[in-house]
């Protein structure tokens, strides 16, 4: 008796050091939330008074004009002048509070998600629903996307390209100790930096509001069709002299008037000339100046920031340079930005005007294919490295959200598995039900019976949740958790397709060949399996289960099964080192049907299908 108090004194000690973090991150987001709120107040105060004295500005100049209207020119001119010149560099001010109190607006819109994400509504953000895959080997039984999925729930992401990778992380985990021990690094790494994340976020929210996708060339023998043109070389120069040379000769009276109106026509037509040449190095890059220039700062954000892990070192050293020389990728998207934003201005009436005196539009063509020529080999690497941080900026933020959560131990040898006090992330940690599991060595396979809604299922995708999150990296809902790196096979919600013309039953035989060509092949997996055989007859079902596992003990692997079927569990008396009975029971009292959600050992005694059906009136009572 000493002892079970002694047990449930320290579990309560270590809930309520649990729930103390997770009120420090509420604390944390409310906070920053109260100082942003207060900055933005301050910066709309900031920009009303502006607004204001701009307003003044222009109708005292106007007043003062009309005052002063019998004084010379001169003065009234420098009256003017002074005046716009204060107007002016107001509106710039102006622009610069515009733009810190959007910053100002992402940030207290992301705490406030934050904090609703905290209790469990992930709505602000993308849950990829286009991404549900039903062929996939555990997608759509994990529930990994879509509407309050696993990537709703992790994802930050503002790039096409971030959002790209971390889709890729959550379907291929990683298998290799050292890789993830890497990850593990960087996650605890990032978790600090939280003014990096936010900042990353904002920057990347407020400003990428195109999508378009910006697409490279690499260089060929003839590609660089205008920067090798000889006669164009020649033109940009030549076109802007005659015109200095033109206006100079009318100031002076040495040419007349009339000529630069002739030069004009001709300097139209060689304008002109390399149009075709023009529209094609222009089409790939068209209308993405605003979302390179986001990729720039965001690059220059990771650039700048001080990384320790060596996973964040080496990405960081794609964008960087490796070698002091090389130009880093911040600026030189940049400087792609200003080209194509250059270029994008061409048909405006300044546009056409620069292009008919010094042939702009070929010029920022050549300067644009000769960025081409030498960073398009990098622009991959870049893109890849900017995707990364930004991925890597939603495992950070998950981590940070998750206090309480641990982070695993990998073993050596395929295959161990035991955690203790596990939860699925997606319930509220106050209602959320933990249980342990083990799975000691390969060869062994756990077989969870229970009645109907006791938690079979909810357990299968606890144990697949935290395993996947374990080999990407992340921490897992569970107070420990030792496990091997193998690869996930599920078979939870196999589903027919009047598409194929598949039904249920084919479909899950599909699925279940999946699993043995795979296991043929050498695969080391985690197989978790729930109710196998669900769309054959009783007999049938039976003696399929029966051989299957039997075949998969044979192979050498490991698993979980849940089924109904309390006779499969008699497979422990036939393979009592490979075999482990566990239950969820459904429990009666006084006509009353309760669950607890806890694992058991041994086979389930209570089902209760019809119970509910003479509860709910479905069956009468004189007919059980």
């Amino acid at each position: 008796m000493f002892g079970l108090k002694l047990y449930a004194s320290i579990k309560n000690k270590k809930n309520m050091k649990q729930k103390s973090k997770i009120e420090e991150t509420y604390d944390y987001y409310r906070q920053k939330k109260e100082v942003h709120e207060a900055i933005l107040q301050r910066l709309k105060r900031r920009i009303y008074h502006i607004g204001t004295i701009r307003l003044l500005l222009i109708t005292g100049m106007c007043v003062l004009l009309w005052l002063l209207r019998e004084k010379d020119w001169l003065i009234l001119t420098v009256i003017a002048c002074s005046f716009l010149f204060s107007f002016l560099l107001l509106v710039v001010y102006h622009t610069i509070l515009y733009q810190k109190r959007a910053v100002e607006e992402g940030i207290i819109r992301l705490f406030i998600n934050e904090l609703k994400a905290l209790d469990g509504d992930f709505s602000a953000f993308d849950g990829a629903p286009e991404q549900i895959d039903a062929q996939h080997a555990f997608s759509m039984d994990l529930d990994l996307f879509g509407d309050r999925s696993l990537f709703q729930m992790i994802n930050r992401t503002v790039t096409k390209m971030g959002k790209e990778t971390l889709i890729d992380w959550f379907l291929h985990p990683l298998t290799a100790k050292e890789d993830i021990l890497m990850y593990q690094e960087s996650v605890r790494e990032m978790v600090n930096l939280s003014g990096f994340r936010h900042h990353f976020y904002v920057t990347g929210e407020i400003d990428s509001s195109e999508k378009k996708e910006v697409k490279f060339t690499s260089p060929t023998n003839d590609f660089h069709r205008i920067s090798k043109n000889r006669p164009a070389g020649f033109l940009i120069w030549f076109v802007p002299a005659v015109w200095v040379a033109l206006i100079t000769g009318v100031i002076i009276g040495f040419i007349a008037p009339g000529y630069l109106a002739v030069y004009l026509a001709f300097s139209y037509l060689l304008a002109n000339l390399p149009l075709k040449l023009i529209r094609n190095v222009f089409i790939s890059v068209s209308k993405t100046e605003k979302i390179l220039n986001t990729y720039a700062k965001l690059m220059e954000l990771a650039e700048q920031e001080q990384f320790h892990s060596t996973l964040l070192q080496m990405h960081q050293e794609k964008l960087t340079g490796r070698r002091k020389l090389e130009t880093s990728a911040s600026a030189a998207i940049k400087s792609l930005s200003r080209t194509i934003g250059a270029l994008d201005q061409r048909f405006s009436l300044i546009g056409i005007i620069l292009n008919l005196l010094y042939l702009r539009d070929t010029r920022q063509a050549m300067k644009l294919e000769k960025w081409n020529q030498k960073h398009a080999g990098q622009v991959k690497e870049w893109f890849d490295a900017l995707g990364f941080f930004d991925a890597f900026c939603s495992f950070g933020a998950f981590a940070f959200n998750h206090p309480d959560y641990t982070y695993p131990i990998l073993t050596d040898s395929y295959f161990k598995m035991e955690g203790k006090a596990l939860g699925h992330p997606l319930i509220h940690r106050d209602q959320c039900v933990c249980n342990d599991v083990i799975i000691p060595k390969s060869k062994y396979f756990l077989i969870i019976t229970g009645a109907n809604m006791a938690g079979k299922s909810t357990f299968l995708r606890t144990v697949g949740v935290n395993f996947l999150f374990s080999c990407m990296g992340l921490p897992v809902y569970a107070e420990s958790l030792a496990v091997y790196p193998a690869q996930l096979v599920t078979s939870l919600r196999t589903a027919d397709s009047l598409v194929s013309n598949e039904s249920y039953f084919f479909a899950e035989l599909k699925r279940l060949k999946m699993i043995i060509d795979r296991l043929d092949a050498g695969e080391e997996l985690l197989i978790i399996l729930d109710e196998i055989l669900k769309g054959t007859n009783s007999a049938d079902k039976q003696k399929g289960s029966f051989a299957l596992v039997k075949q998969l003990i044979s192979i050498n692997t490991c698993g979980i099964i849940a089924t109904h079927d309390v006779l499969l569990g008699s497979l422990s008396d036939l393979f009592p080192e490979h075999v482990q009975n566990k239950r969820f029971e459904a429990d009666i009292n006084n006509d009353r049907l309760t669950f607890s959600y806890q694992l058991r050992d041994g086979i389930a005694q209570n089902m209760n299908a019809s119970f509910l059906m003479k509860k709910m009136g479905i069956i009468q009572r004189h007919l059980l």
